[in-house]
């Protein structure tokens, strides 16, 4: 199996918010039996480079960063995120027709998966939900903005059924569901992928990418397109809060003088500049975001020869997924817990400190925005080498999704260079970029959190105080990311 067995290579830079499948189905496929496989190595090397130096000018980077912007004026975020570029204004009319082809494109995928080859190194529907989708797709949409509005496979079949049989009745969500559905499908997913022993068995994994499909777009049709997609799907809910990011801003709001949607003006922006006018989160809000930044840490944590020693397990002689479903599961829950906990309690230190007469609710909910680069940041760091390598493999399994012999895109011969990824040259300017996205997610994260400070606190003094615990998080954060990066792994 080409690697991906369990006493093969390392698991594949776990996606830990997966795609396409859900809590009520991850039990049914947990019971059956399966052969165990893994992801493909997400690190095919130990970085034998002076880590410390790295660790060290990232921790000062980042407390640079909240000293230099502690003395400025209350009004520069402001005066900072409003810059726009206008560039050009297009419609909503292709939307439909994206997500039309892209549905079917998804059910040619959930085809092959089923009928196609077993290997998930040459069926194409692994490497697209895991690599394409999940690695690729989540950097574009934190550099160009909400590409998933259009792109994701509910939006146009929905389209076509509300045209063709026009406006039915449907259910309001209760606001005090908030998006606690998409909080209990992400986590399930997130054990789905990270602990489950065969997330990446194609047969599998259209059963799953299907069933949810089908149970997704039922729900859209019981609570409306935006009702459940803003509550329940977890990919939207994700993929909205990681555009907030982007470079690209697009006014969707814009009407004309008869009340009808035209198409909205693209601008550039700023990276964070849509979150200066966010919302306060509520708590399921807040632990969506806690939890996708938890889960990926725990990606990396969960292979490091640390983790592992304190089981007892040599990670020479890696036992396999099967064996570690407990211990993975006590490691996924514990630490969503401990940086709940540690930026909970952040929050409050800060208040205290700033002397903030607003609600902790209030306050993290708000505060919480800033997660949002840090987060991207470590996707975008930890799964890079799975994008450089599982995509050469995804751009050949695509031309001969059936594995008959076809070359869709004459890419099916190509031969895989997985040096990109390996030997001292590309670990060295590999290892910078990684550090480097990690540390400028960071400091970007402190300028986020100091222009939403200084909305809860218009006085700087207090608004400098009040972010002062939350500063320590992230270089602790920092600090913990690159050693994940660098610590040797099993494999």
């Amino acid at each position: 199996m080409s690697g991906r067995t369990e006493g093969g290579a390392k698991d594949h830079c776990g996606r830990a918010y997966s795609f396409w499948t859900g809590a009520f189905i991850c039990s049914a496929f947990i019971a059956s039996p399966t052969p165990a496989f893994a992801h493909a190595s997400d690190r095919g090397h130990v970085l034998l480079l002076p880590t410390g130096y790295y660790v060290a000018g990232g921790a000062l980077a980042v407390a640079a960063s909240f000293l230099i912007l502690a003395p400025v004026p209350s009004d520069f975020p402001a005066r900072f995120w409003r810059r726009r570029l206008p560039l050009f204004a297009f419609g909503d009319g292709a939307r439909a027709i994206a997500s039309l082809i892209s549905f079917a494109g998804f059910a040619i995928l959930i085809a092959a998966g089923l009928f196609g080859s077993r290997d998930p190194l040459s069926n194409p529907l692994p490497l697209a939900i895991w690599t394409l989708l999940w690695v690729g797709l989540v950097l574009l949409q934190g550099l160009l903005g909400n590409l998933w509005s259009w792109l994701n496979p509910w939006y146009g079949p929905w389209y076509v059924v509300s045209s063709l049989f026009g406006k039915r009745q449907t259910w309001r969500p209760p606001p005090w569901l908030g998006c606690w559905p998409a909080v209990v499908l992400f986590f399930a997913f997130a054990w789905f992928e990270l602990i489950d022993p065969a997330p990446d068995d194609p047969g599998r994994l259209a059963w799953a990418a299907g069933l949810y499909w089908l149970l997704s777009f039922a729900a859209m049709l019981v609570f409306g397109y935006r009702g459940w997609s803003r509550r329940g799907e977890f990919l939207t809910v994700f993929f909205a809060m990681v555009a907030r990011f982007a470079l690209l801003e697009r006014n969707e709001d814009k009407r004309n003088e008869g009340g009808r949607k035209e198409g909205g003006r693209l601008s550039l922006c700023w990276p964070g500049a849509k979150l200066s006018d966010a919302a306060p989160l509520s708590l399921s809000g807040i632990v969506f975001l806690l939890l996708a930044l938890s889960s990926v840490s725990f990606d990396g944590l969960s292979k490091t020869f640390f983790w592992l020693g304190l089981f007892g397990l040599n990670p020479l002689e890696f036992p396999g997924r099967t064996a570690v479903v407990g211990i993975g599961s006590l490691g996924l829950v514990l630490t969503f817990v401990l940086l709940a906990a540690a930026f909970v309690l952040a929050i409050v230190l800060g208040q205290r400190l700033a002397g903030s007469p607003h609600s902790l609710g209030r306050a993290a909910g708000l505060l919480v925005w800033s997660i949002v680069p840090i987060a991207l940041a470590y996707h975008v760091a930890h799964y890079l080498t799975a994008l450089l390598v599982d995509g050469q493999y995804a751009m050949a399994a695509l031309s001969d999704p059936f594995a008959l012999g076809w070359n869709l895109f004459g890419t099916a011969g190509m031969q895989i260079e997985a040096g990109v990824a390996a030997g001292a040259g590309s670990a060295w300017w590999l290892w910078n970029i990684q550090a480097g996205v990690i540390i400028i997610g960071h400091m970007l994260a402190v300028l986020i959190a100091h222009g939403l400070a200084w909305r809860l606190h218009p006085v700087p003094a207090r608004a400098a105080l009040s972010q002062f615990p939350l500063t320590v998080l992230m270089i602790a954060y920092t600090v913990f990311g690159l050693w994940l990066l660098a610590t040797p792994a099993a494999g």
